[in-house]
């Protein structure tokens, strides 16, 4: 299907879709009108494979959004930065999550040291990662299947610990119980899998003290 007949459809089954959830959910559109009240941040790739909302069984107004190529979180990114802030200190979310995802092009561009043009800059976050790590992953003998996840998961572990060292995300987390998670979804199954990344009290209270504001 071309391009423009590929957008023809999609604007005339949005019809279809305004016209169905209004009946069958009078409330929802008037309540979006009046405003937003997401409990989540979801900070995840660019990846058209990955809609959050979608995998997530939510509805519109239910998560906030930001996402960019390989869903990297560098902490000097102010557009990325600046959806955090506003998450935290004006919408109130009380949950951040920082997704990957299988078959994740960027990943595979760092770990193959591919040439992409601007995107190469980046990635370079990425690029970091892969060369702290391949000893071992070498050393272990994984595939360049396992290798990927490995990069995929240690990106999300990296973006966990910026959303951490953030001064917004510390304030949320001290004065209402905001929680971070690090997510993986597979593209191939649709489920979510959820990274355990453990902090020891004295590590979150050292965190705290380096990175908070007052």
């Amino acid at each position: 299907m071309a391009g423009n007949d590929t957008l023809k459809l999609a604007l005339h089954q949005n019809k279809q879709w305004a016209q169905a959830t209004a009946r069958d959910q009078p409330d929802l559109f008037p309540t979006l009108a009046a405003g937003q009240k997401p409990k989540i941040l979801w900070l995840g790739c660019s990846d058209s494979r990955v809609p959050e909302t979608t995998v997530l069984g939510l509805k519109p107004g239910d998560v906030f959004v930001h996402r960019n190529i390989a869903n990297v979180l560098p902490p000097t990114d102010l557009s990325s930065q600046s959806v955090i802030a506003y998450a935290l200190a004006h919408v109130k979310v009380q949950h951040v999550v920082v997704c990957g995802h299988t078959g994740c092009g960027g990943v595979n561009a760092a770990l193959g040291n591919q040439k992409l043009g601007l995107i190469d800059a980046w990635l370079m976050p990425l690029r970091k990662l892969r060369a702290e790590n391949r000893a071992a992953w070498d050393e272990a003998g994984l595939s360049e299947k396992e290798k990927a996840l490995k990069l995929v998961e240690a990106n999300v572990r990296q973006g966990v610990q910026t959303l951490k060292e953030n001064a917004e995300v510390i304030d949320g987390m001290r004065e209402r119980g905001v929680e971070v998670h690090g997510l993986v979804y597979d593209v191939g199954s649709g489920e979510l899998r959820e990274l355990e990344i453990e902090e020891g009290e004295q590590e979150g209270k050292k965190r705290e003290e380096a990175f908070g504001t007052k």
